[in-house]
């Protein structure tokens, strides 16, 4: 992709920023009308069902495969030189921060990525909660809890200094690859049949895959063009997050990809509740409702900075390039969200049943 004449009239970390609206506001119009969430989808699965939830999830992470993929044999991106993969991981930091993440989000009753959706539609627990883990994840970063999270995340690492890319253990090209993700497509579009989901909401849910798939060839095209260097990104929520919220709290704030994400994505969704008249003002529902959520944001914090990526930033960012330590991150938010609401959630019903 070809960005010499953007380049000559905007400089690099504006151009960035813009690309991070861009990315963010696909995201977050997608996801606002498809209702993805992790959370949701894993609950469903807990309780026994396969039910549009899951389907809506499937379909979002085998679209960001198909593209991601398929643009990597155009030549519009290089998994290799992904941050992701270019970092050392931890497959101890995935195990407990996915658990950790999967937890958190059970108990704030969303993901990261859904709590910033939720709160752009004016729902003032998921803003209070979100937050609460931008604060945590800050603090996980560079605050009080980084000695903790590094050596939680320093008990096993990748070898080499490098991440696994699970094309190359297993091993598997780009081809491969999309065969995986069409194969997450058939299923996902089997159960959306199966649980009559309508066209707009299964179009929607692949515009949150294509939204990260974006999200990589432009970072990646940038990348290859800007004369400062450039971060290979996508779409997450964990350093976002944090980034955002510092950059309101800093003398001279620097413009990037991630900065621009986070606004995009609210701006997104905002717009998209605003056509449907879906803005509605809306709190917690009582003090134990309260305590839960921003337990739950803050084990989502830490979580997911120790797992190296959220939901969306591990569970199909880093799932779509087959970074090995995001999807063993992602299996264990999966493991975590399961136990929990089995704990909490179905302890509860039984007991009032």
């Amino acid at each position: 992709m070809d960005l010499d004449l953007l380049l000559e009239h905007v400089p690099e970390p504006q151009l960035a920023a813009i690309f991070g609206l861009l990315v963010g506001a696909v995201f977050g119009f997608s996801a606002e009308r498809s209702s993805f969430c992790l959370r949701a989808a894993t609950v469903e699965f807990a309780r026994g069902s396969l039910g549009p939830k899951v389907a809506v999830w499937l379909l979002t992470f085998s679209t960001a495969v198909i593209w991601v993929q398929g643009a990597g044999l155009l030549g519009l991106f290089r998994t290799e030189q992904a941050r992701m993969m270019a970092v050392t991981g931890s497959w101890s930091g995935a195990m407990i921060g996915g658990l950790m993440f999967g937890a958190g989000m059970v108990l704030a009753r969303g993901c990261s990525g859904r709590l910033l959706v939720l709160a752009a539609t004016g729902n003032l627990r998921s803003l209070v909660s979100g937050l609460i883990f931008a604060v945590v994840a800050q603090m996980a970063l560079h605050g009080w809890l980084a000695p903790l999270r590094q050596e939680l995340a320093g008990l096993w690492t990748t070898p080499g200094g490098r991440n696994v890319s699970l094309l190359m253990a297993l091993p598997l090209r780009e081809s491969g690859a999309i065969l995986v993700g069409i194969g997450c497509a058939v299923l996902a579009l089997w159960l959306a049949r199966a649980n009559r989901i309508g066209l707009p909401v299964l179009i929607f849910a692949s515009g949150v895959g294509f939204a990260v798939a974006l999200g990589w060839v432009l970072t990646f095209s940038l990348s290859q063009q800007a004369f400062e260097p450039v971060s290979v990104t996508s779409a997450t929520f964990s350093g976002p997050s944090a980034s955002t919220l510092m950059f309101f709290l800093t003398e001279s704030p620097v413009l990037d990809f991630d900065i621009g994400l986070v606004p995009g994505v609210f701006a997104g969704a905002f717009l998209s509740a605003a056509l449907k008249r879906r803005l509605k003002f809306q709190g917690f529902e009582g003090e134990g409702q309260m305590r839960r959520s921003m337990l739950g944001a803050a084990l989502m914090g830490f979580g997911a900075m120790l797992a190296g990526g959220c939901a969306i930033g591990a569970g199909v960012s880093g799932g779509s390039i087959f970074v090995a330590t995001a999807w063993l991150a992602l299996l264990c938010m999966w493991i975590g969200a399961v136990i929990t609401d089995w704990l909490v959630d179905q302890s509860a019903h039984r007991a009032t049943a």
